[in-house]
């Protein structure tokens, strides 16, 4: 298995992914996400000056998994933070590593970065990823909340 950086030539099967990803969270049929925000995140995979980022992993010439992170400043810290906002295994592959090694390139491109701290956050219900997560990170106890503002797009 090798854990790289999406390229532009990747996009149909990270698409593939993506859409994995966004059904495991119940994002599809009437409530899938608007193409133009899969076109937008991507797009900013792709861009240099963006500070969202998105790694692959690769096994048997096929894509196994995603991880997508965003640097960013915060008030706690002097260096930057990174959140691990997606992470995703092609249900053909779980229980064959490739989770642990998206989280631990994620963990080394935070630093190469020059950030302090990675995070991120799943379900409740997610027990199968929570098992790999207590392995790897420390729950901290805290409960997100969230609010969507309208008129505001998706």
């Amino acid at each position: 298995m090798r854990i790289r950086d999406v390229e532009a030539r990747d996009f149909r099967a990270w698409d593939a992914l993506w859409t994995g990803y966004n059904a495991f969270y119940g994002r599809e049929g009437a409530t899938a996400l608007p193409d133009v925000v899969t076109q937008q995140t991507w797009a900013r995979f792709v861009d240099p000056r963006e500070p969202m980022h998105a790694l692959v992993a690769e096994a048997d010439g096929a894509l196994a998994g995603l991880a997508h992170i965003v640097v960013h400043r915060a008030t706690s810290r002097a260096a930057d933070v990174c959140y691990l906002q997606d992470l995703f295994t092609d249900p053909a592959q779980r229980g064959k590593g490739v989770a642990r090694a998206l989280i631990d390139a994620v963990y080394e491109r935070a630093r190469e970065l020059g950030c302090c701290r990675v995070y991120w956050q799943t379900k409740a219900d997610n027990t199968t990823a929570r098992r790999l997560y207590d392995k790897v990170a420390e729950h901290n106890g805290f409960i997100v909340y969230s609010h969507e503002l309208s008129g505001s797009k998706p």
